[in-house]
């Protein structure tokens, strides 16, 4: 009898010692080797290479990411149906991380559902139909019993941003998760989380191509994660039940990404909690306890490692082109944070920029001038025309055109200052360039004009100057000896002070 009770002391403090691991993940495309009729063209079996084995690796690769995650509650995007699921749960038992419970989706003719693999008993499932066409899926909510609490969570695959993928699209969603939300009694437990298409910022401005609501975002306006224009943060939602809280803003803005497109970086997966996960009683938030999930394979030279499928043939390589993301639950009660990411944006200068290594929080540049736009690069000054900075990744910006910036990410890259990430807020009109050029070859970030030389084994020579050039498109390289004149160059810095030359525009060889 006494060895028994010394069981169950051991039984319950180790089972309540640990926290709950819940996580999501779109596993990209998941399909099985059995024709339906409802798959994507590039997954029909035989055709593009895709077979037994193809799927099997496929699912292979699942296994790993899954396993290496260990989550006690994991959501998955992207899967075809019950028949891939349950092929899924087998190799993760036979790979040693097992996960008894399941639900899905039953969407009929969708080409791909939402599940949740769950270590916690599964009491009920119930699915929020959003619209009666099949491509239009599904919203899985699940009640799980965690340590006897009964914990809600959604899991949401909303409509993509691609081909006709206006906004009104998700603001269906949206209106049919609040509508459900609606009906929970006051202070239950539940997750919202999955991929939403939506980035946590979008409330600065939508794409043009498809803002059919007049700036309306769907999950950040019809739920009500908004209040004065921002998000609201931890402590407003820890002392209100009114709103919602996006775990994103637990990040430094570096690392505020799970899914990359050539360089851009979005945050379309979410995991979204409400006040009853602070209120100190049942299942609470674990503070700062929201991470990326970013071991080294799932990542390549070109960024996140996904499926990939070449020459219209699957190569059996890759994972997804989402990365994992997780959040540690508990009934232990919540403490506060210490950690502040998610200060408001202040007005700063580029002359500020240049004392700082990293931003702690956004900054905004107010009257920022395009002076030079060539491809994805740009230079910026202030009307004040003071320091000069290089913009990495400056789609959007048009030479000439002044601009408020919300700058979220600076660096330095060879000794070259540079913003790395920003956000238009404001388009201000035109402006005339002339009084933003330089005439000082040793200026960095500035903009040069009108400067004539002899180019030499990668120098060019002036009258009273010599300085390093470098030619950005390595073809237009001038022979040796050559005259050639300048009209517009960026005064760059690769381990040294460099003229840089963008475009065969901006220059001629006499």
């Amino acid at each position: 009898m006494k060895t028994f009770i010394i069981y169950l002391i051991f039984f319950f403090s180790f089972s309540y010692a640990n926290p709950i691991k819940i996580a999501s993940y779109n596993v990209e495309n998941l399909f099985d080797d059995v024709y339906n009729g409802s798959e994507y063209d590039e997954y029909i079996p035989h055709k593009y290479g895709w077979d037994s084995r193809m799927a099997q690796i496929k699912l292979e690769h699942t296994v790993e990411v899954i396993c290496d995650i260990d989550a006690d509650i994991i959501a998955l995007e992207e899967i075809e149906n019950r028949y891939v699921l349950t092929k899924l749960q087998k190799l993760l038992k036979r790979a040693g991380c097992e996960y008894r419970y399941s639900a899905i989706t039953t969407k009929t003719n969708a080409p791909i559902q939402v599940a949740l693999l769950s270590r916690y008993l599964i009491r009920q499932t119930k699915e929020l139909q959003v619209s009666y066409s099949p491509k239009v899926r599904n919203i899985l909510e699940v009640i799980v019993d965690i340590r006897g609490y009964p914990l809600h969570i959604f899991v949401n695959h909303w409509k993509s941003r691609g081909r006709a993928g206006y906004e009104s699209k998700r603001v269906k969603f949206a209106k049919r998760l609040k509508k459900r939300l609606d009906t929970l009694p006051k202070g239950s437990e539940y997750i919202i989380l999955g991929d939403f298409n939506t980035n946590y910022d979008a409330y600065e401005g939508l794409d043009k191509k498809i803002d059919d609501t007049g700036g309306v975002v769907g999950l950040l306006d019809i739920l009500p994660m908004m209040r004065d224009g921002k998000l609201a943060n931890e402590k407003l939602v820890a002392s209100n039940d009114k709103y919602l809280y996006d775990l994103w803003l637990e990040l430094p803005y570096s690392q505020r990404y799970s899914h990359k497109f050539y360089s851009n970086k979005s945050t379309l997966d979410h995991i979204i909690i409400p006040h009853s996960m602070f209120d100190n009683k049942a299942i609470d938030y674990i503070n700062d306890s929201f991470k990326v999930f970013r071991k080294g394979y799932l990542f390549d030279k070109w960024g996140i490692n996904h499926w990939q499928i070449k020459h219209h043939k699957h190569i059996g390589k890759g994972y997804s082109d989402h990365l994992p993301i997780y959040a540690y639950f508990d009934t232990k009660g919540y403490k506060q944070t210490t950690q502040n990411y998610n200060k408001d944006a202040k007005v700063s200068t580029i002359d500020k920029l240049y004392f700082v290594d990293r931003l702690q929080t956004s900054v905004v540049l107010k009257d920022s001038v395009v002076v030079l736009k060539r491809g994805n690069y740009a230079i910026i000054k202030q009307l004040d025309n003071k320091r000069a900075i290089f913009v990495y990744g400056a789609r959007g910006l048009k030479e000439g055109r002044v601009y408020d910036l919300k700058v979220n990410e600076i660096g330095s890259y060879h000794g070259l200052k540079e913003i790395k990430s920003f956000k238009i807020l404001d388009r201000k009109g035109k402006v005339s360039l002339d009084r933003f050029y330089s005439k000082d070859l040793s200026k960095i970030n500035e903009v040069v004009k009108d400067i004539e030389g002899v180019y030499k084994r990668g120098y060019l020579y002036t009258k009273n100057n010599k300085i390093a050039i470098y030619f950005k498109n390595r073809k237009l390289t001038p022979k040796n000896g050559a005259k050639i004149k300048i009209y517009y160059a960026h005064i760059g810095y690769y381990n040294r002070v460099q003229l840089v030359i963008y475009s065969k525009r901006d220059f001629t060889v006499e």
